[in-house]
């Protein structure tokens, strides 16, 4: 195996990554913060929750102008794309990466991409009344 190695940019600093390749075959490098399929948004999410299952599909419907790039969080090179998400925070809550890395857990994140949505203020209102923030974080 050889180890080609390349760089992440995350918020303004350099982390050197290693792709290793088995025997002639090209590296697949991951790509920088921000730029996965061009989209502007990266949400990150536990493929082996229910209701996270449920988020991913609503997510989907309302993205009609594809601004958001939703994978799994066990998806192979996620920890080497995102370094400073520690691996706990993936099972904890969704993670909601902007286009200049800025990063949202939970309520924050869900409240994050419902701005971001074309039609999201139909639902971002919830967040004013004083117990949905504190329910949201459980999810």
């Amino acid at each position: 195996m050889t180890s080609p190695s390349q760089h992440v940019h995350a918020h303004g600093r350099t982390v050197p990554v290693v792709v290793f390749t088995v025997a002639g075959a090209a590296p697949k490098l991951t790509r920088s913060v921000g730029t996965g399929e061009g989209r502007p948004y990266v949400v990150i999410y536990d493929g082996a929750c229910k209701v996270c299952g449920r988020l991913v599909k609503m997510l989907i419907a309302w993205d009609r102008e594809r601004i958001l790039e939703i994978i799994p969080s066990n998806t192979p090179g996620v920890a080497a794309r995102f370094p400073w998400i520690p691996a706990r925070a993936y099972v904890e809550s969704v993670q909601v990466i902007g286009p200049h890395g800025e990063t949202w857990q939970g309520a924050a994140a869900i409240e994050q991409l419902l701005d971001a949505l074309p039609k999201g203020w139909l639902m971002s209102w919830v967040f004013s009344i004083p117990f949905v923030r504190p329910l949201a974080e459980r999810f």
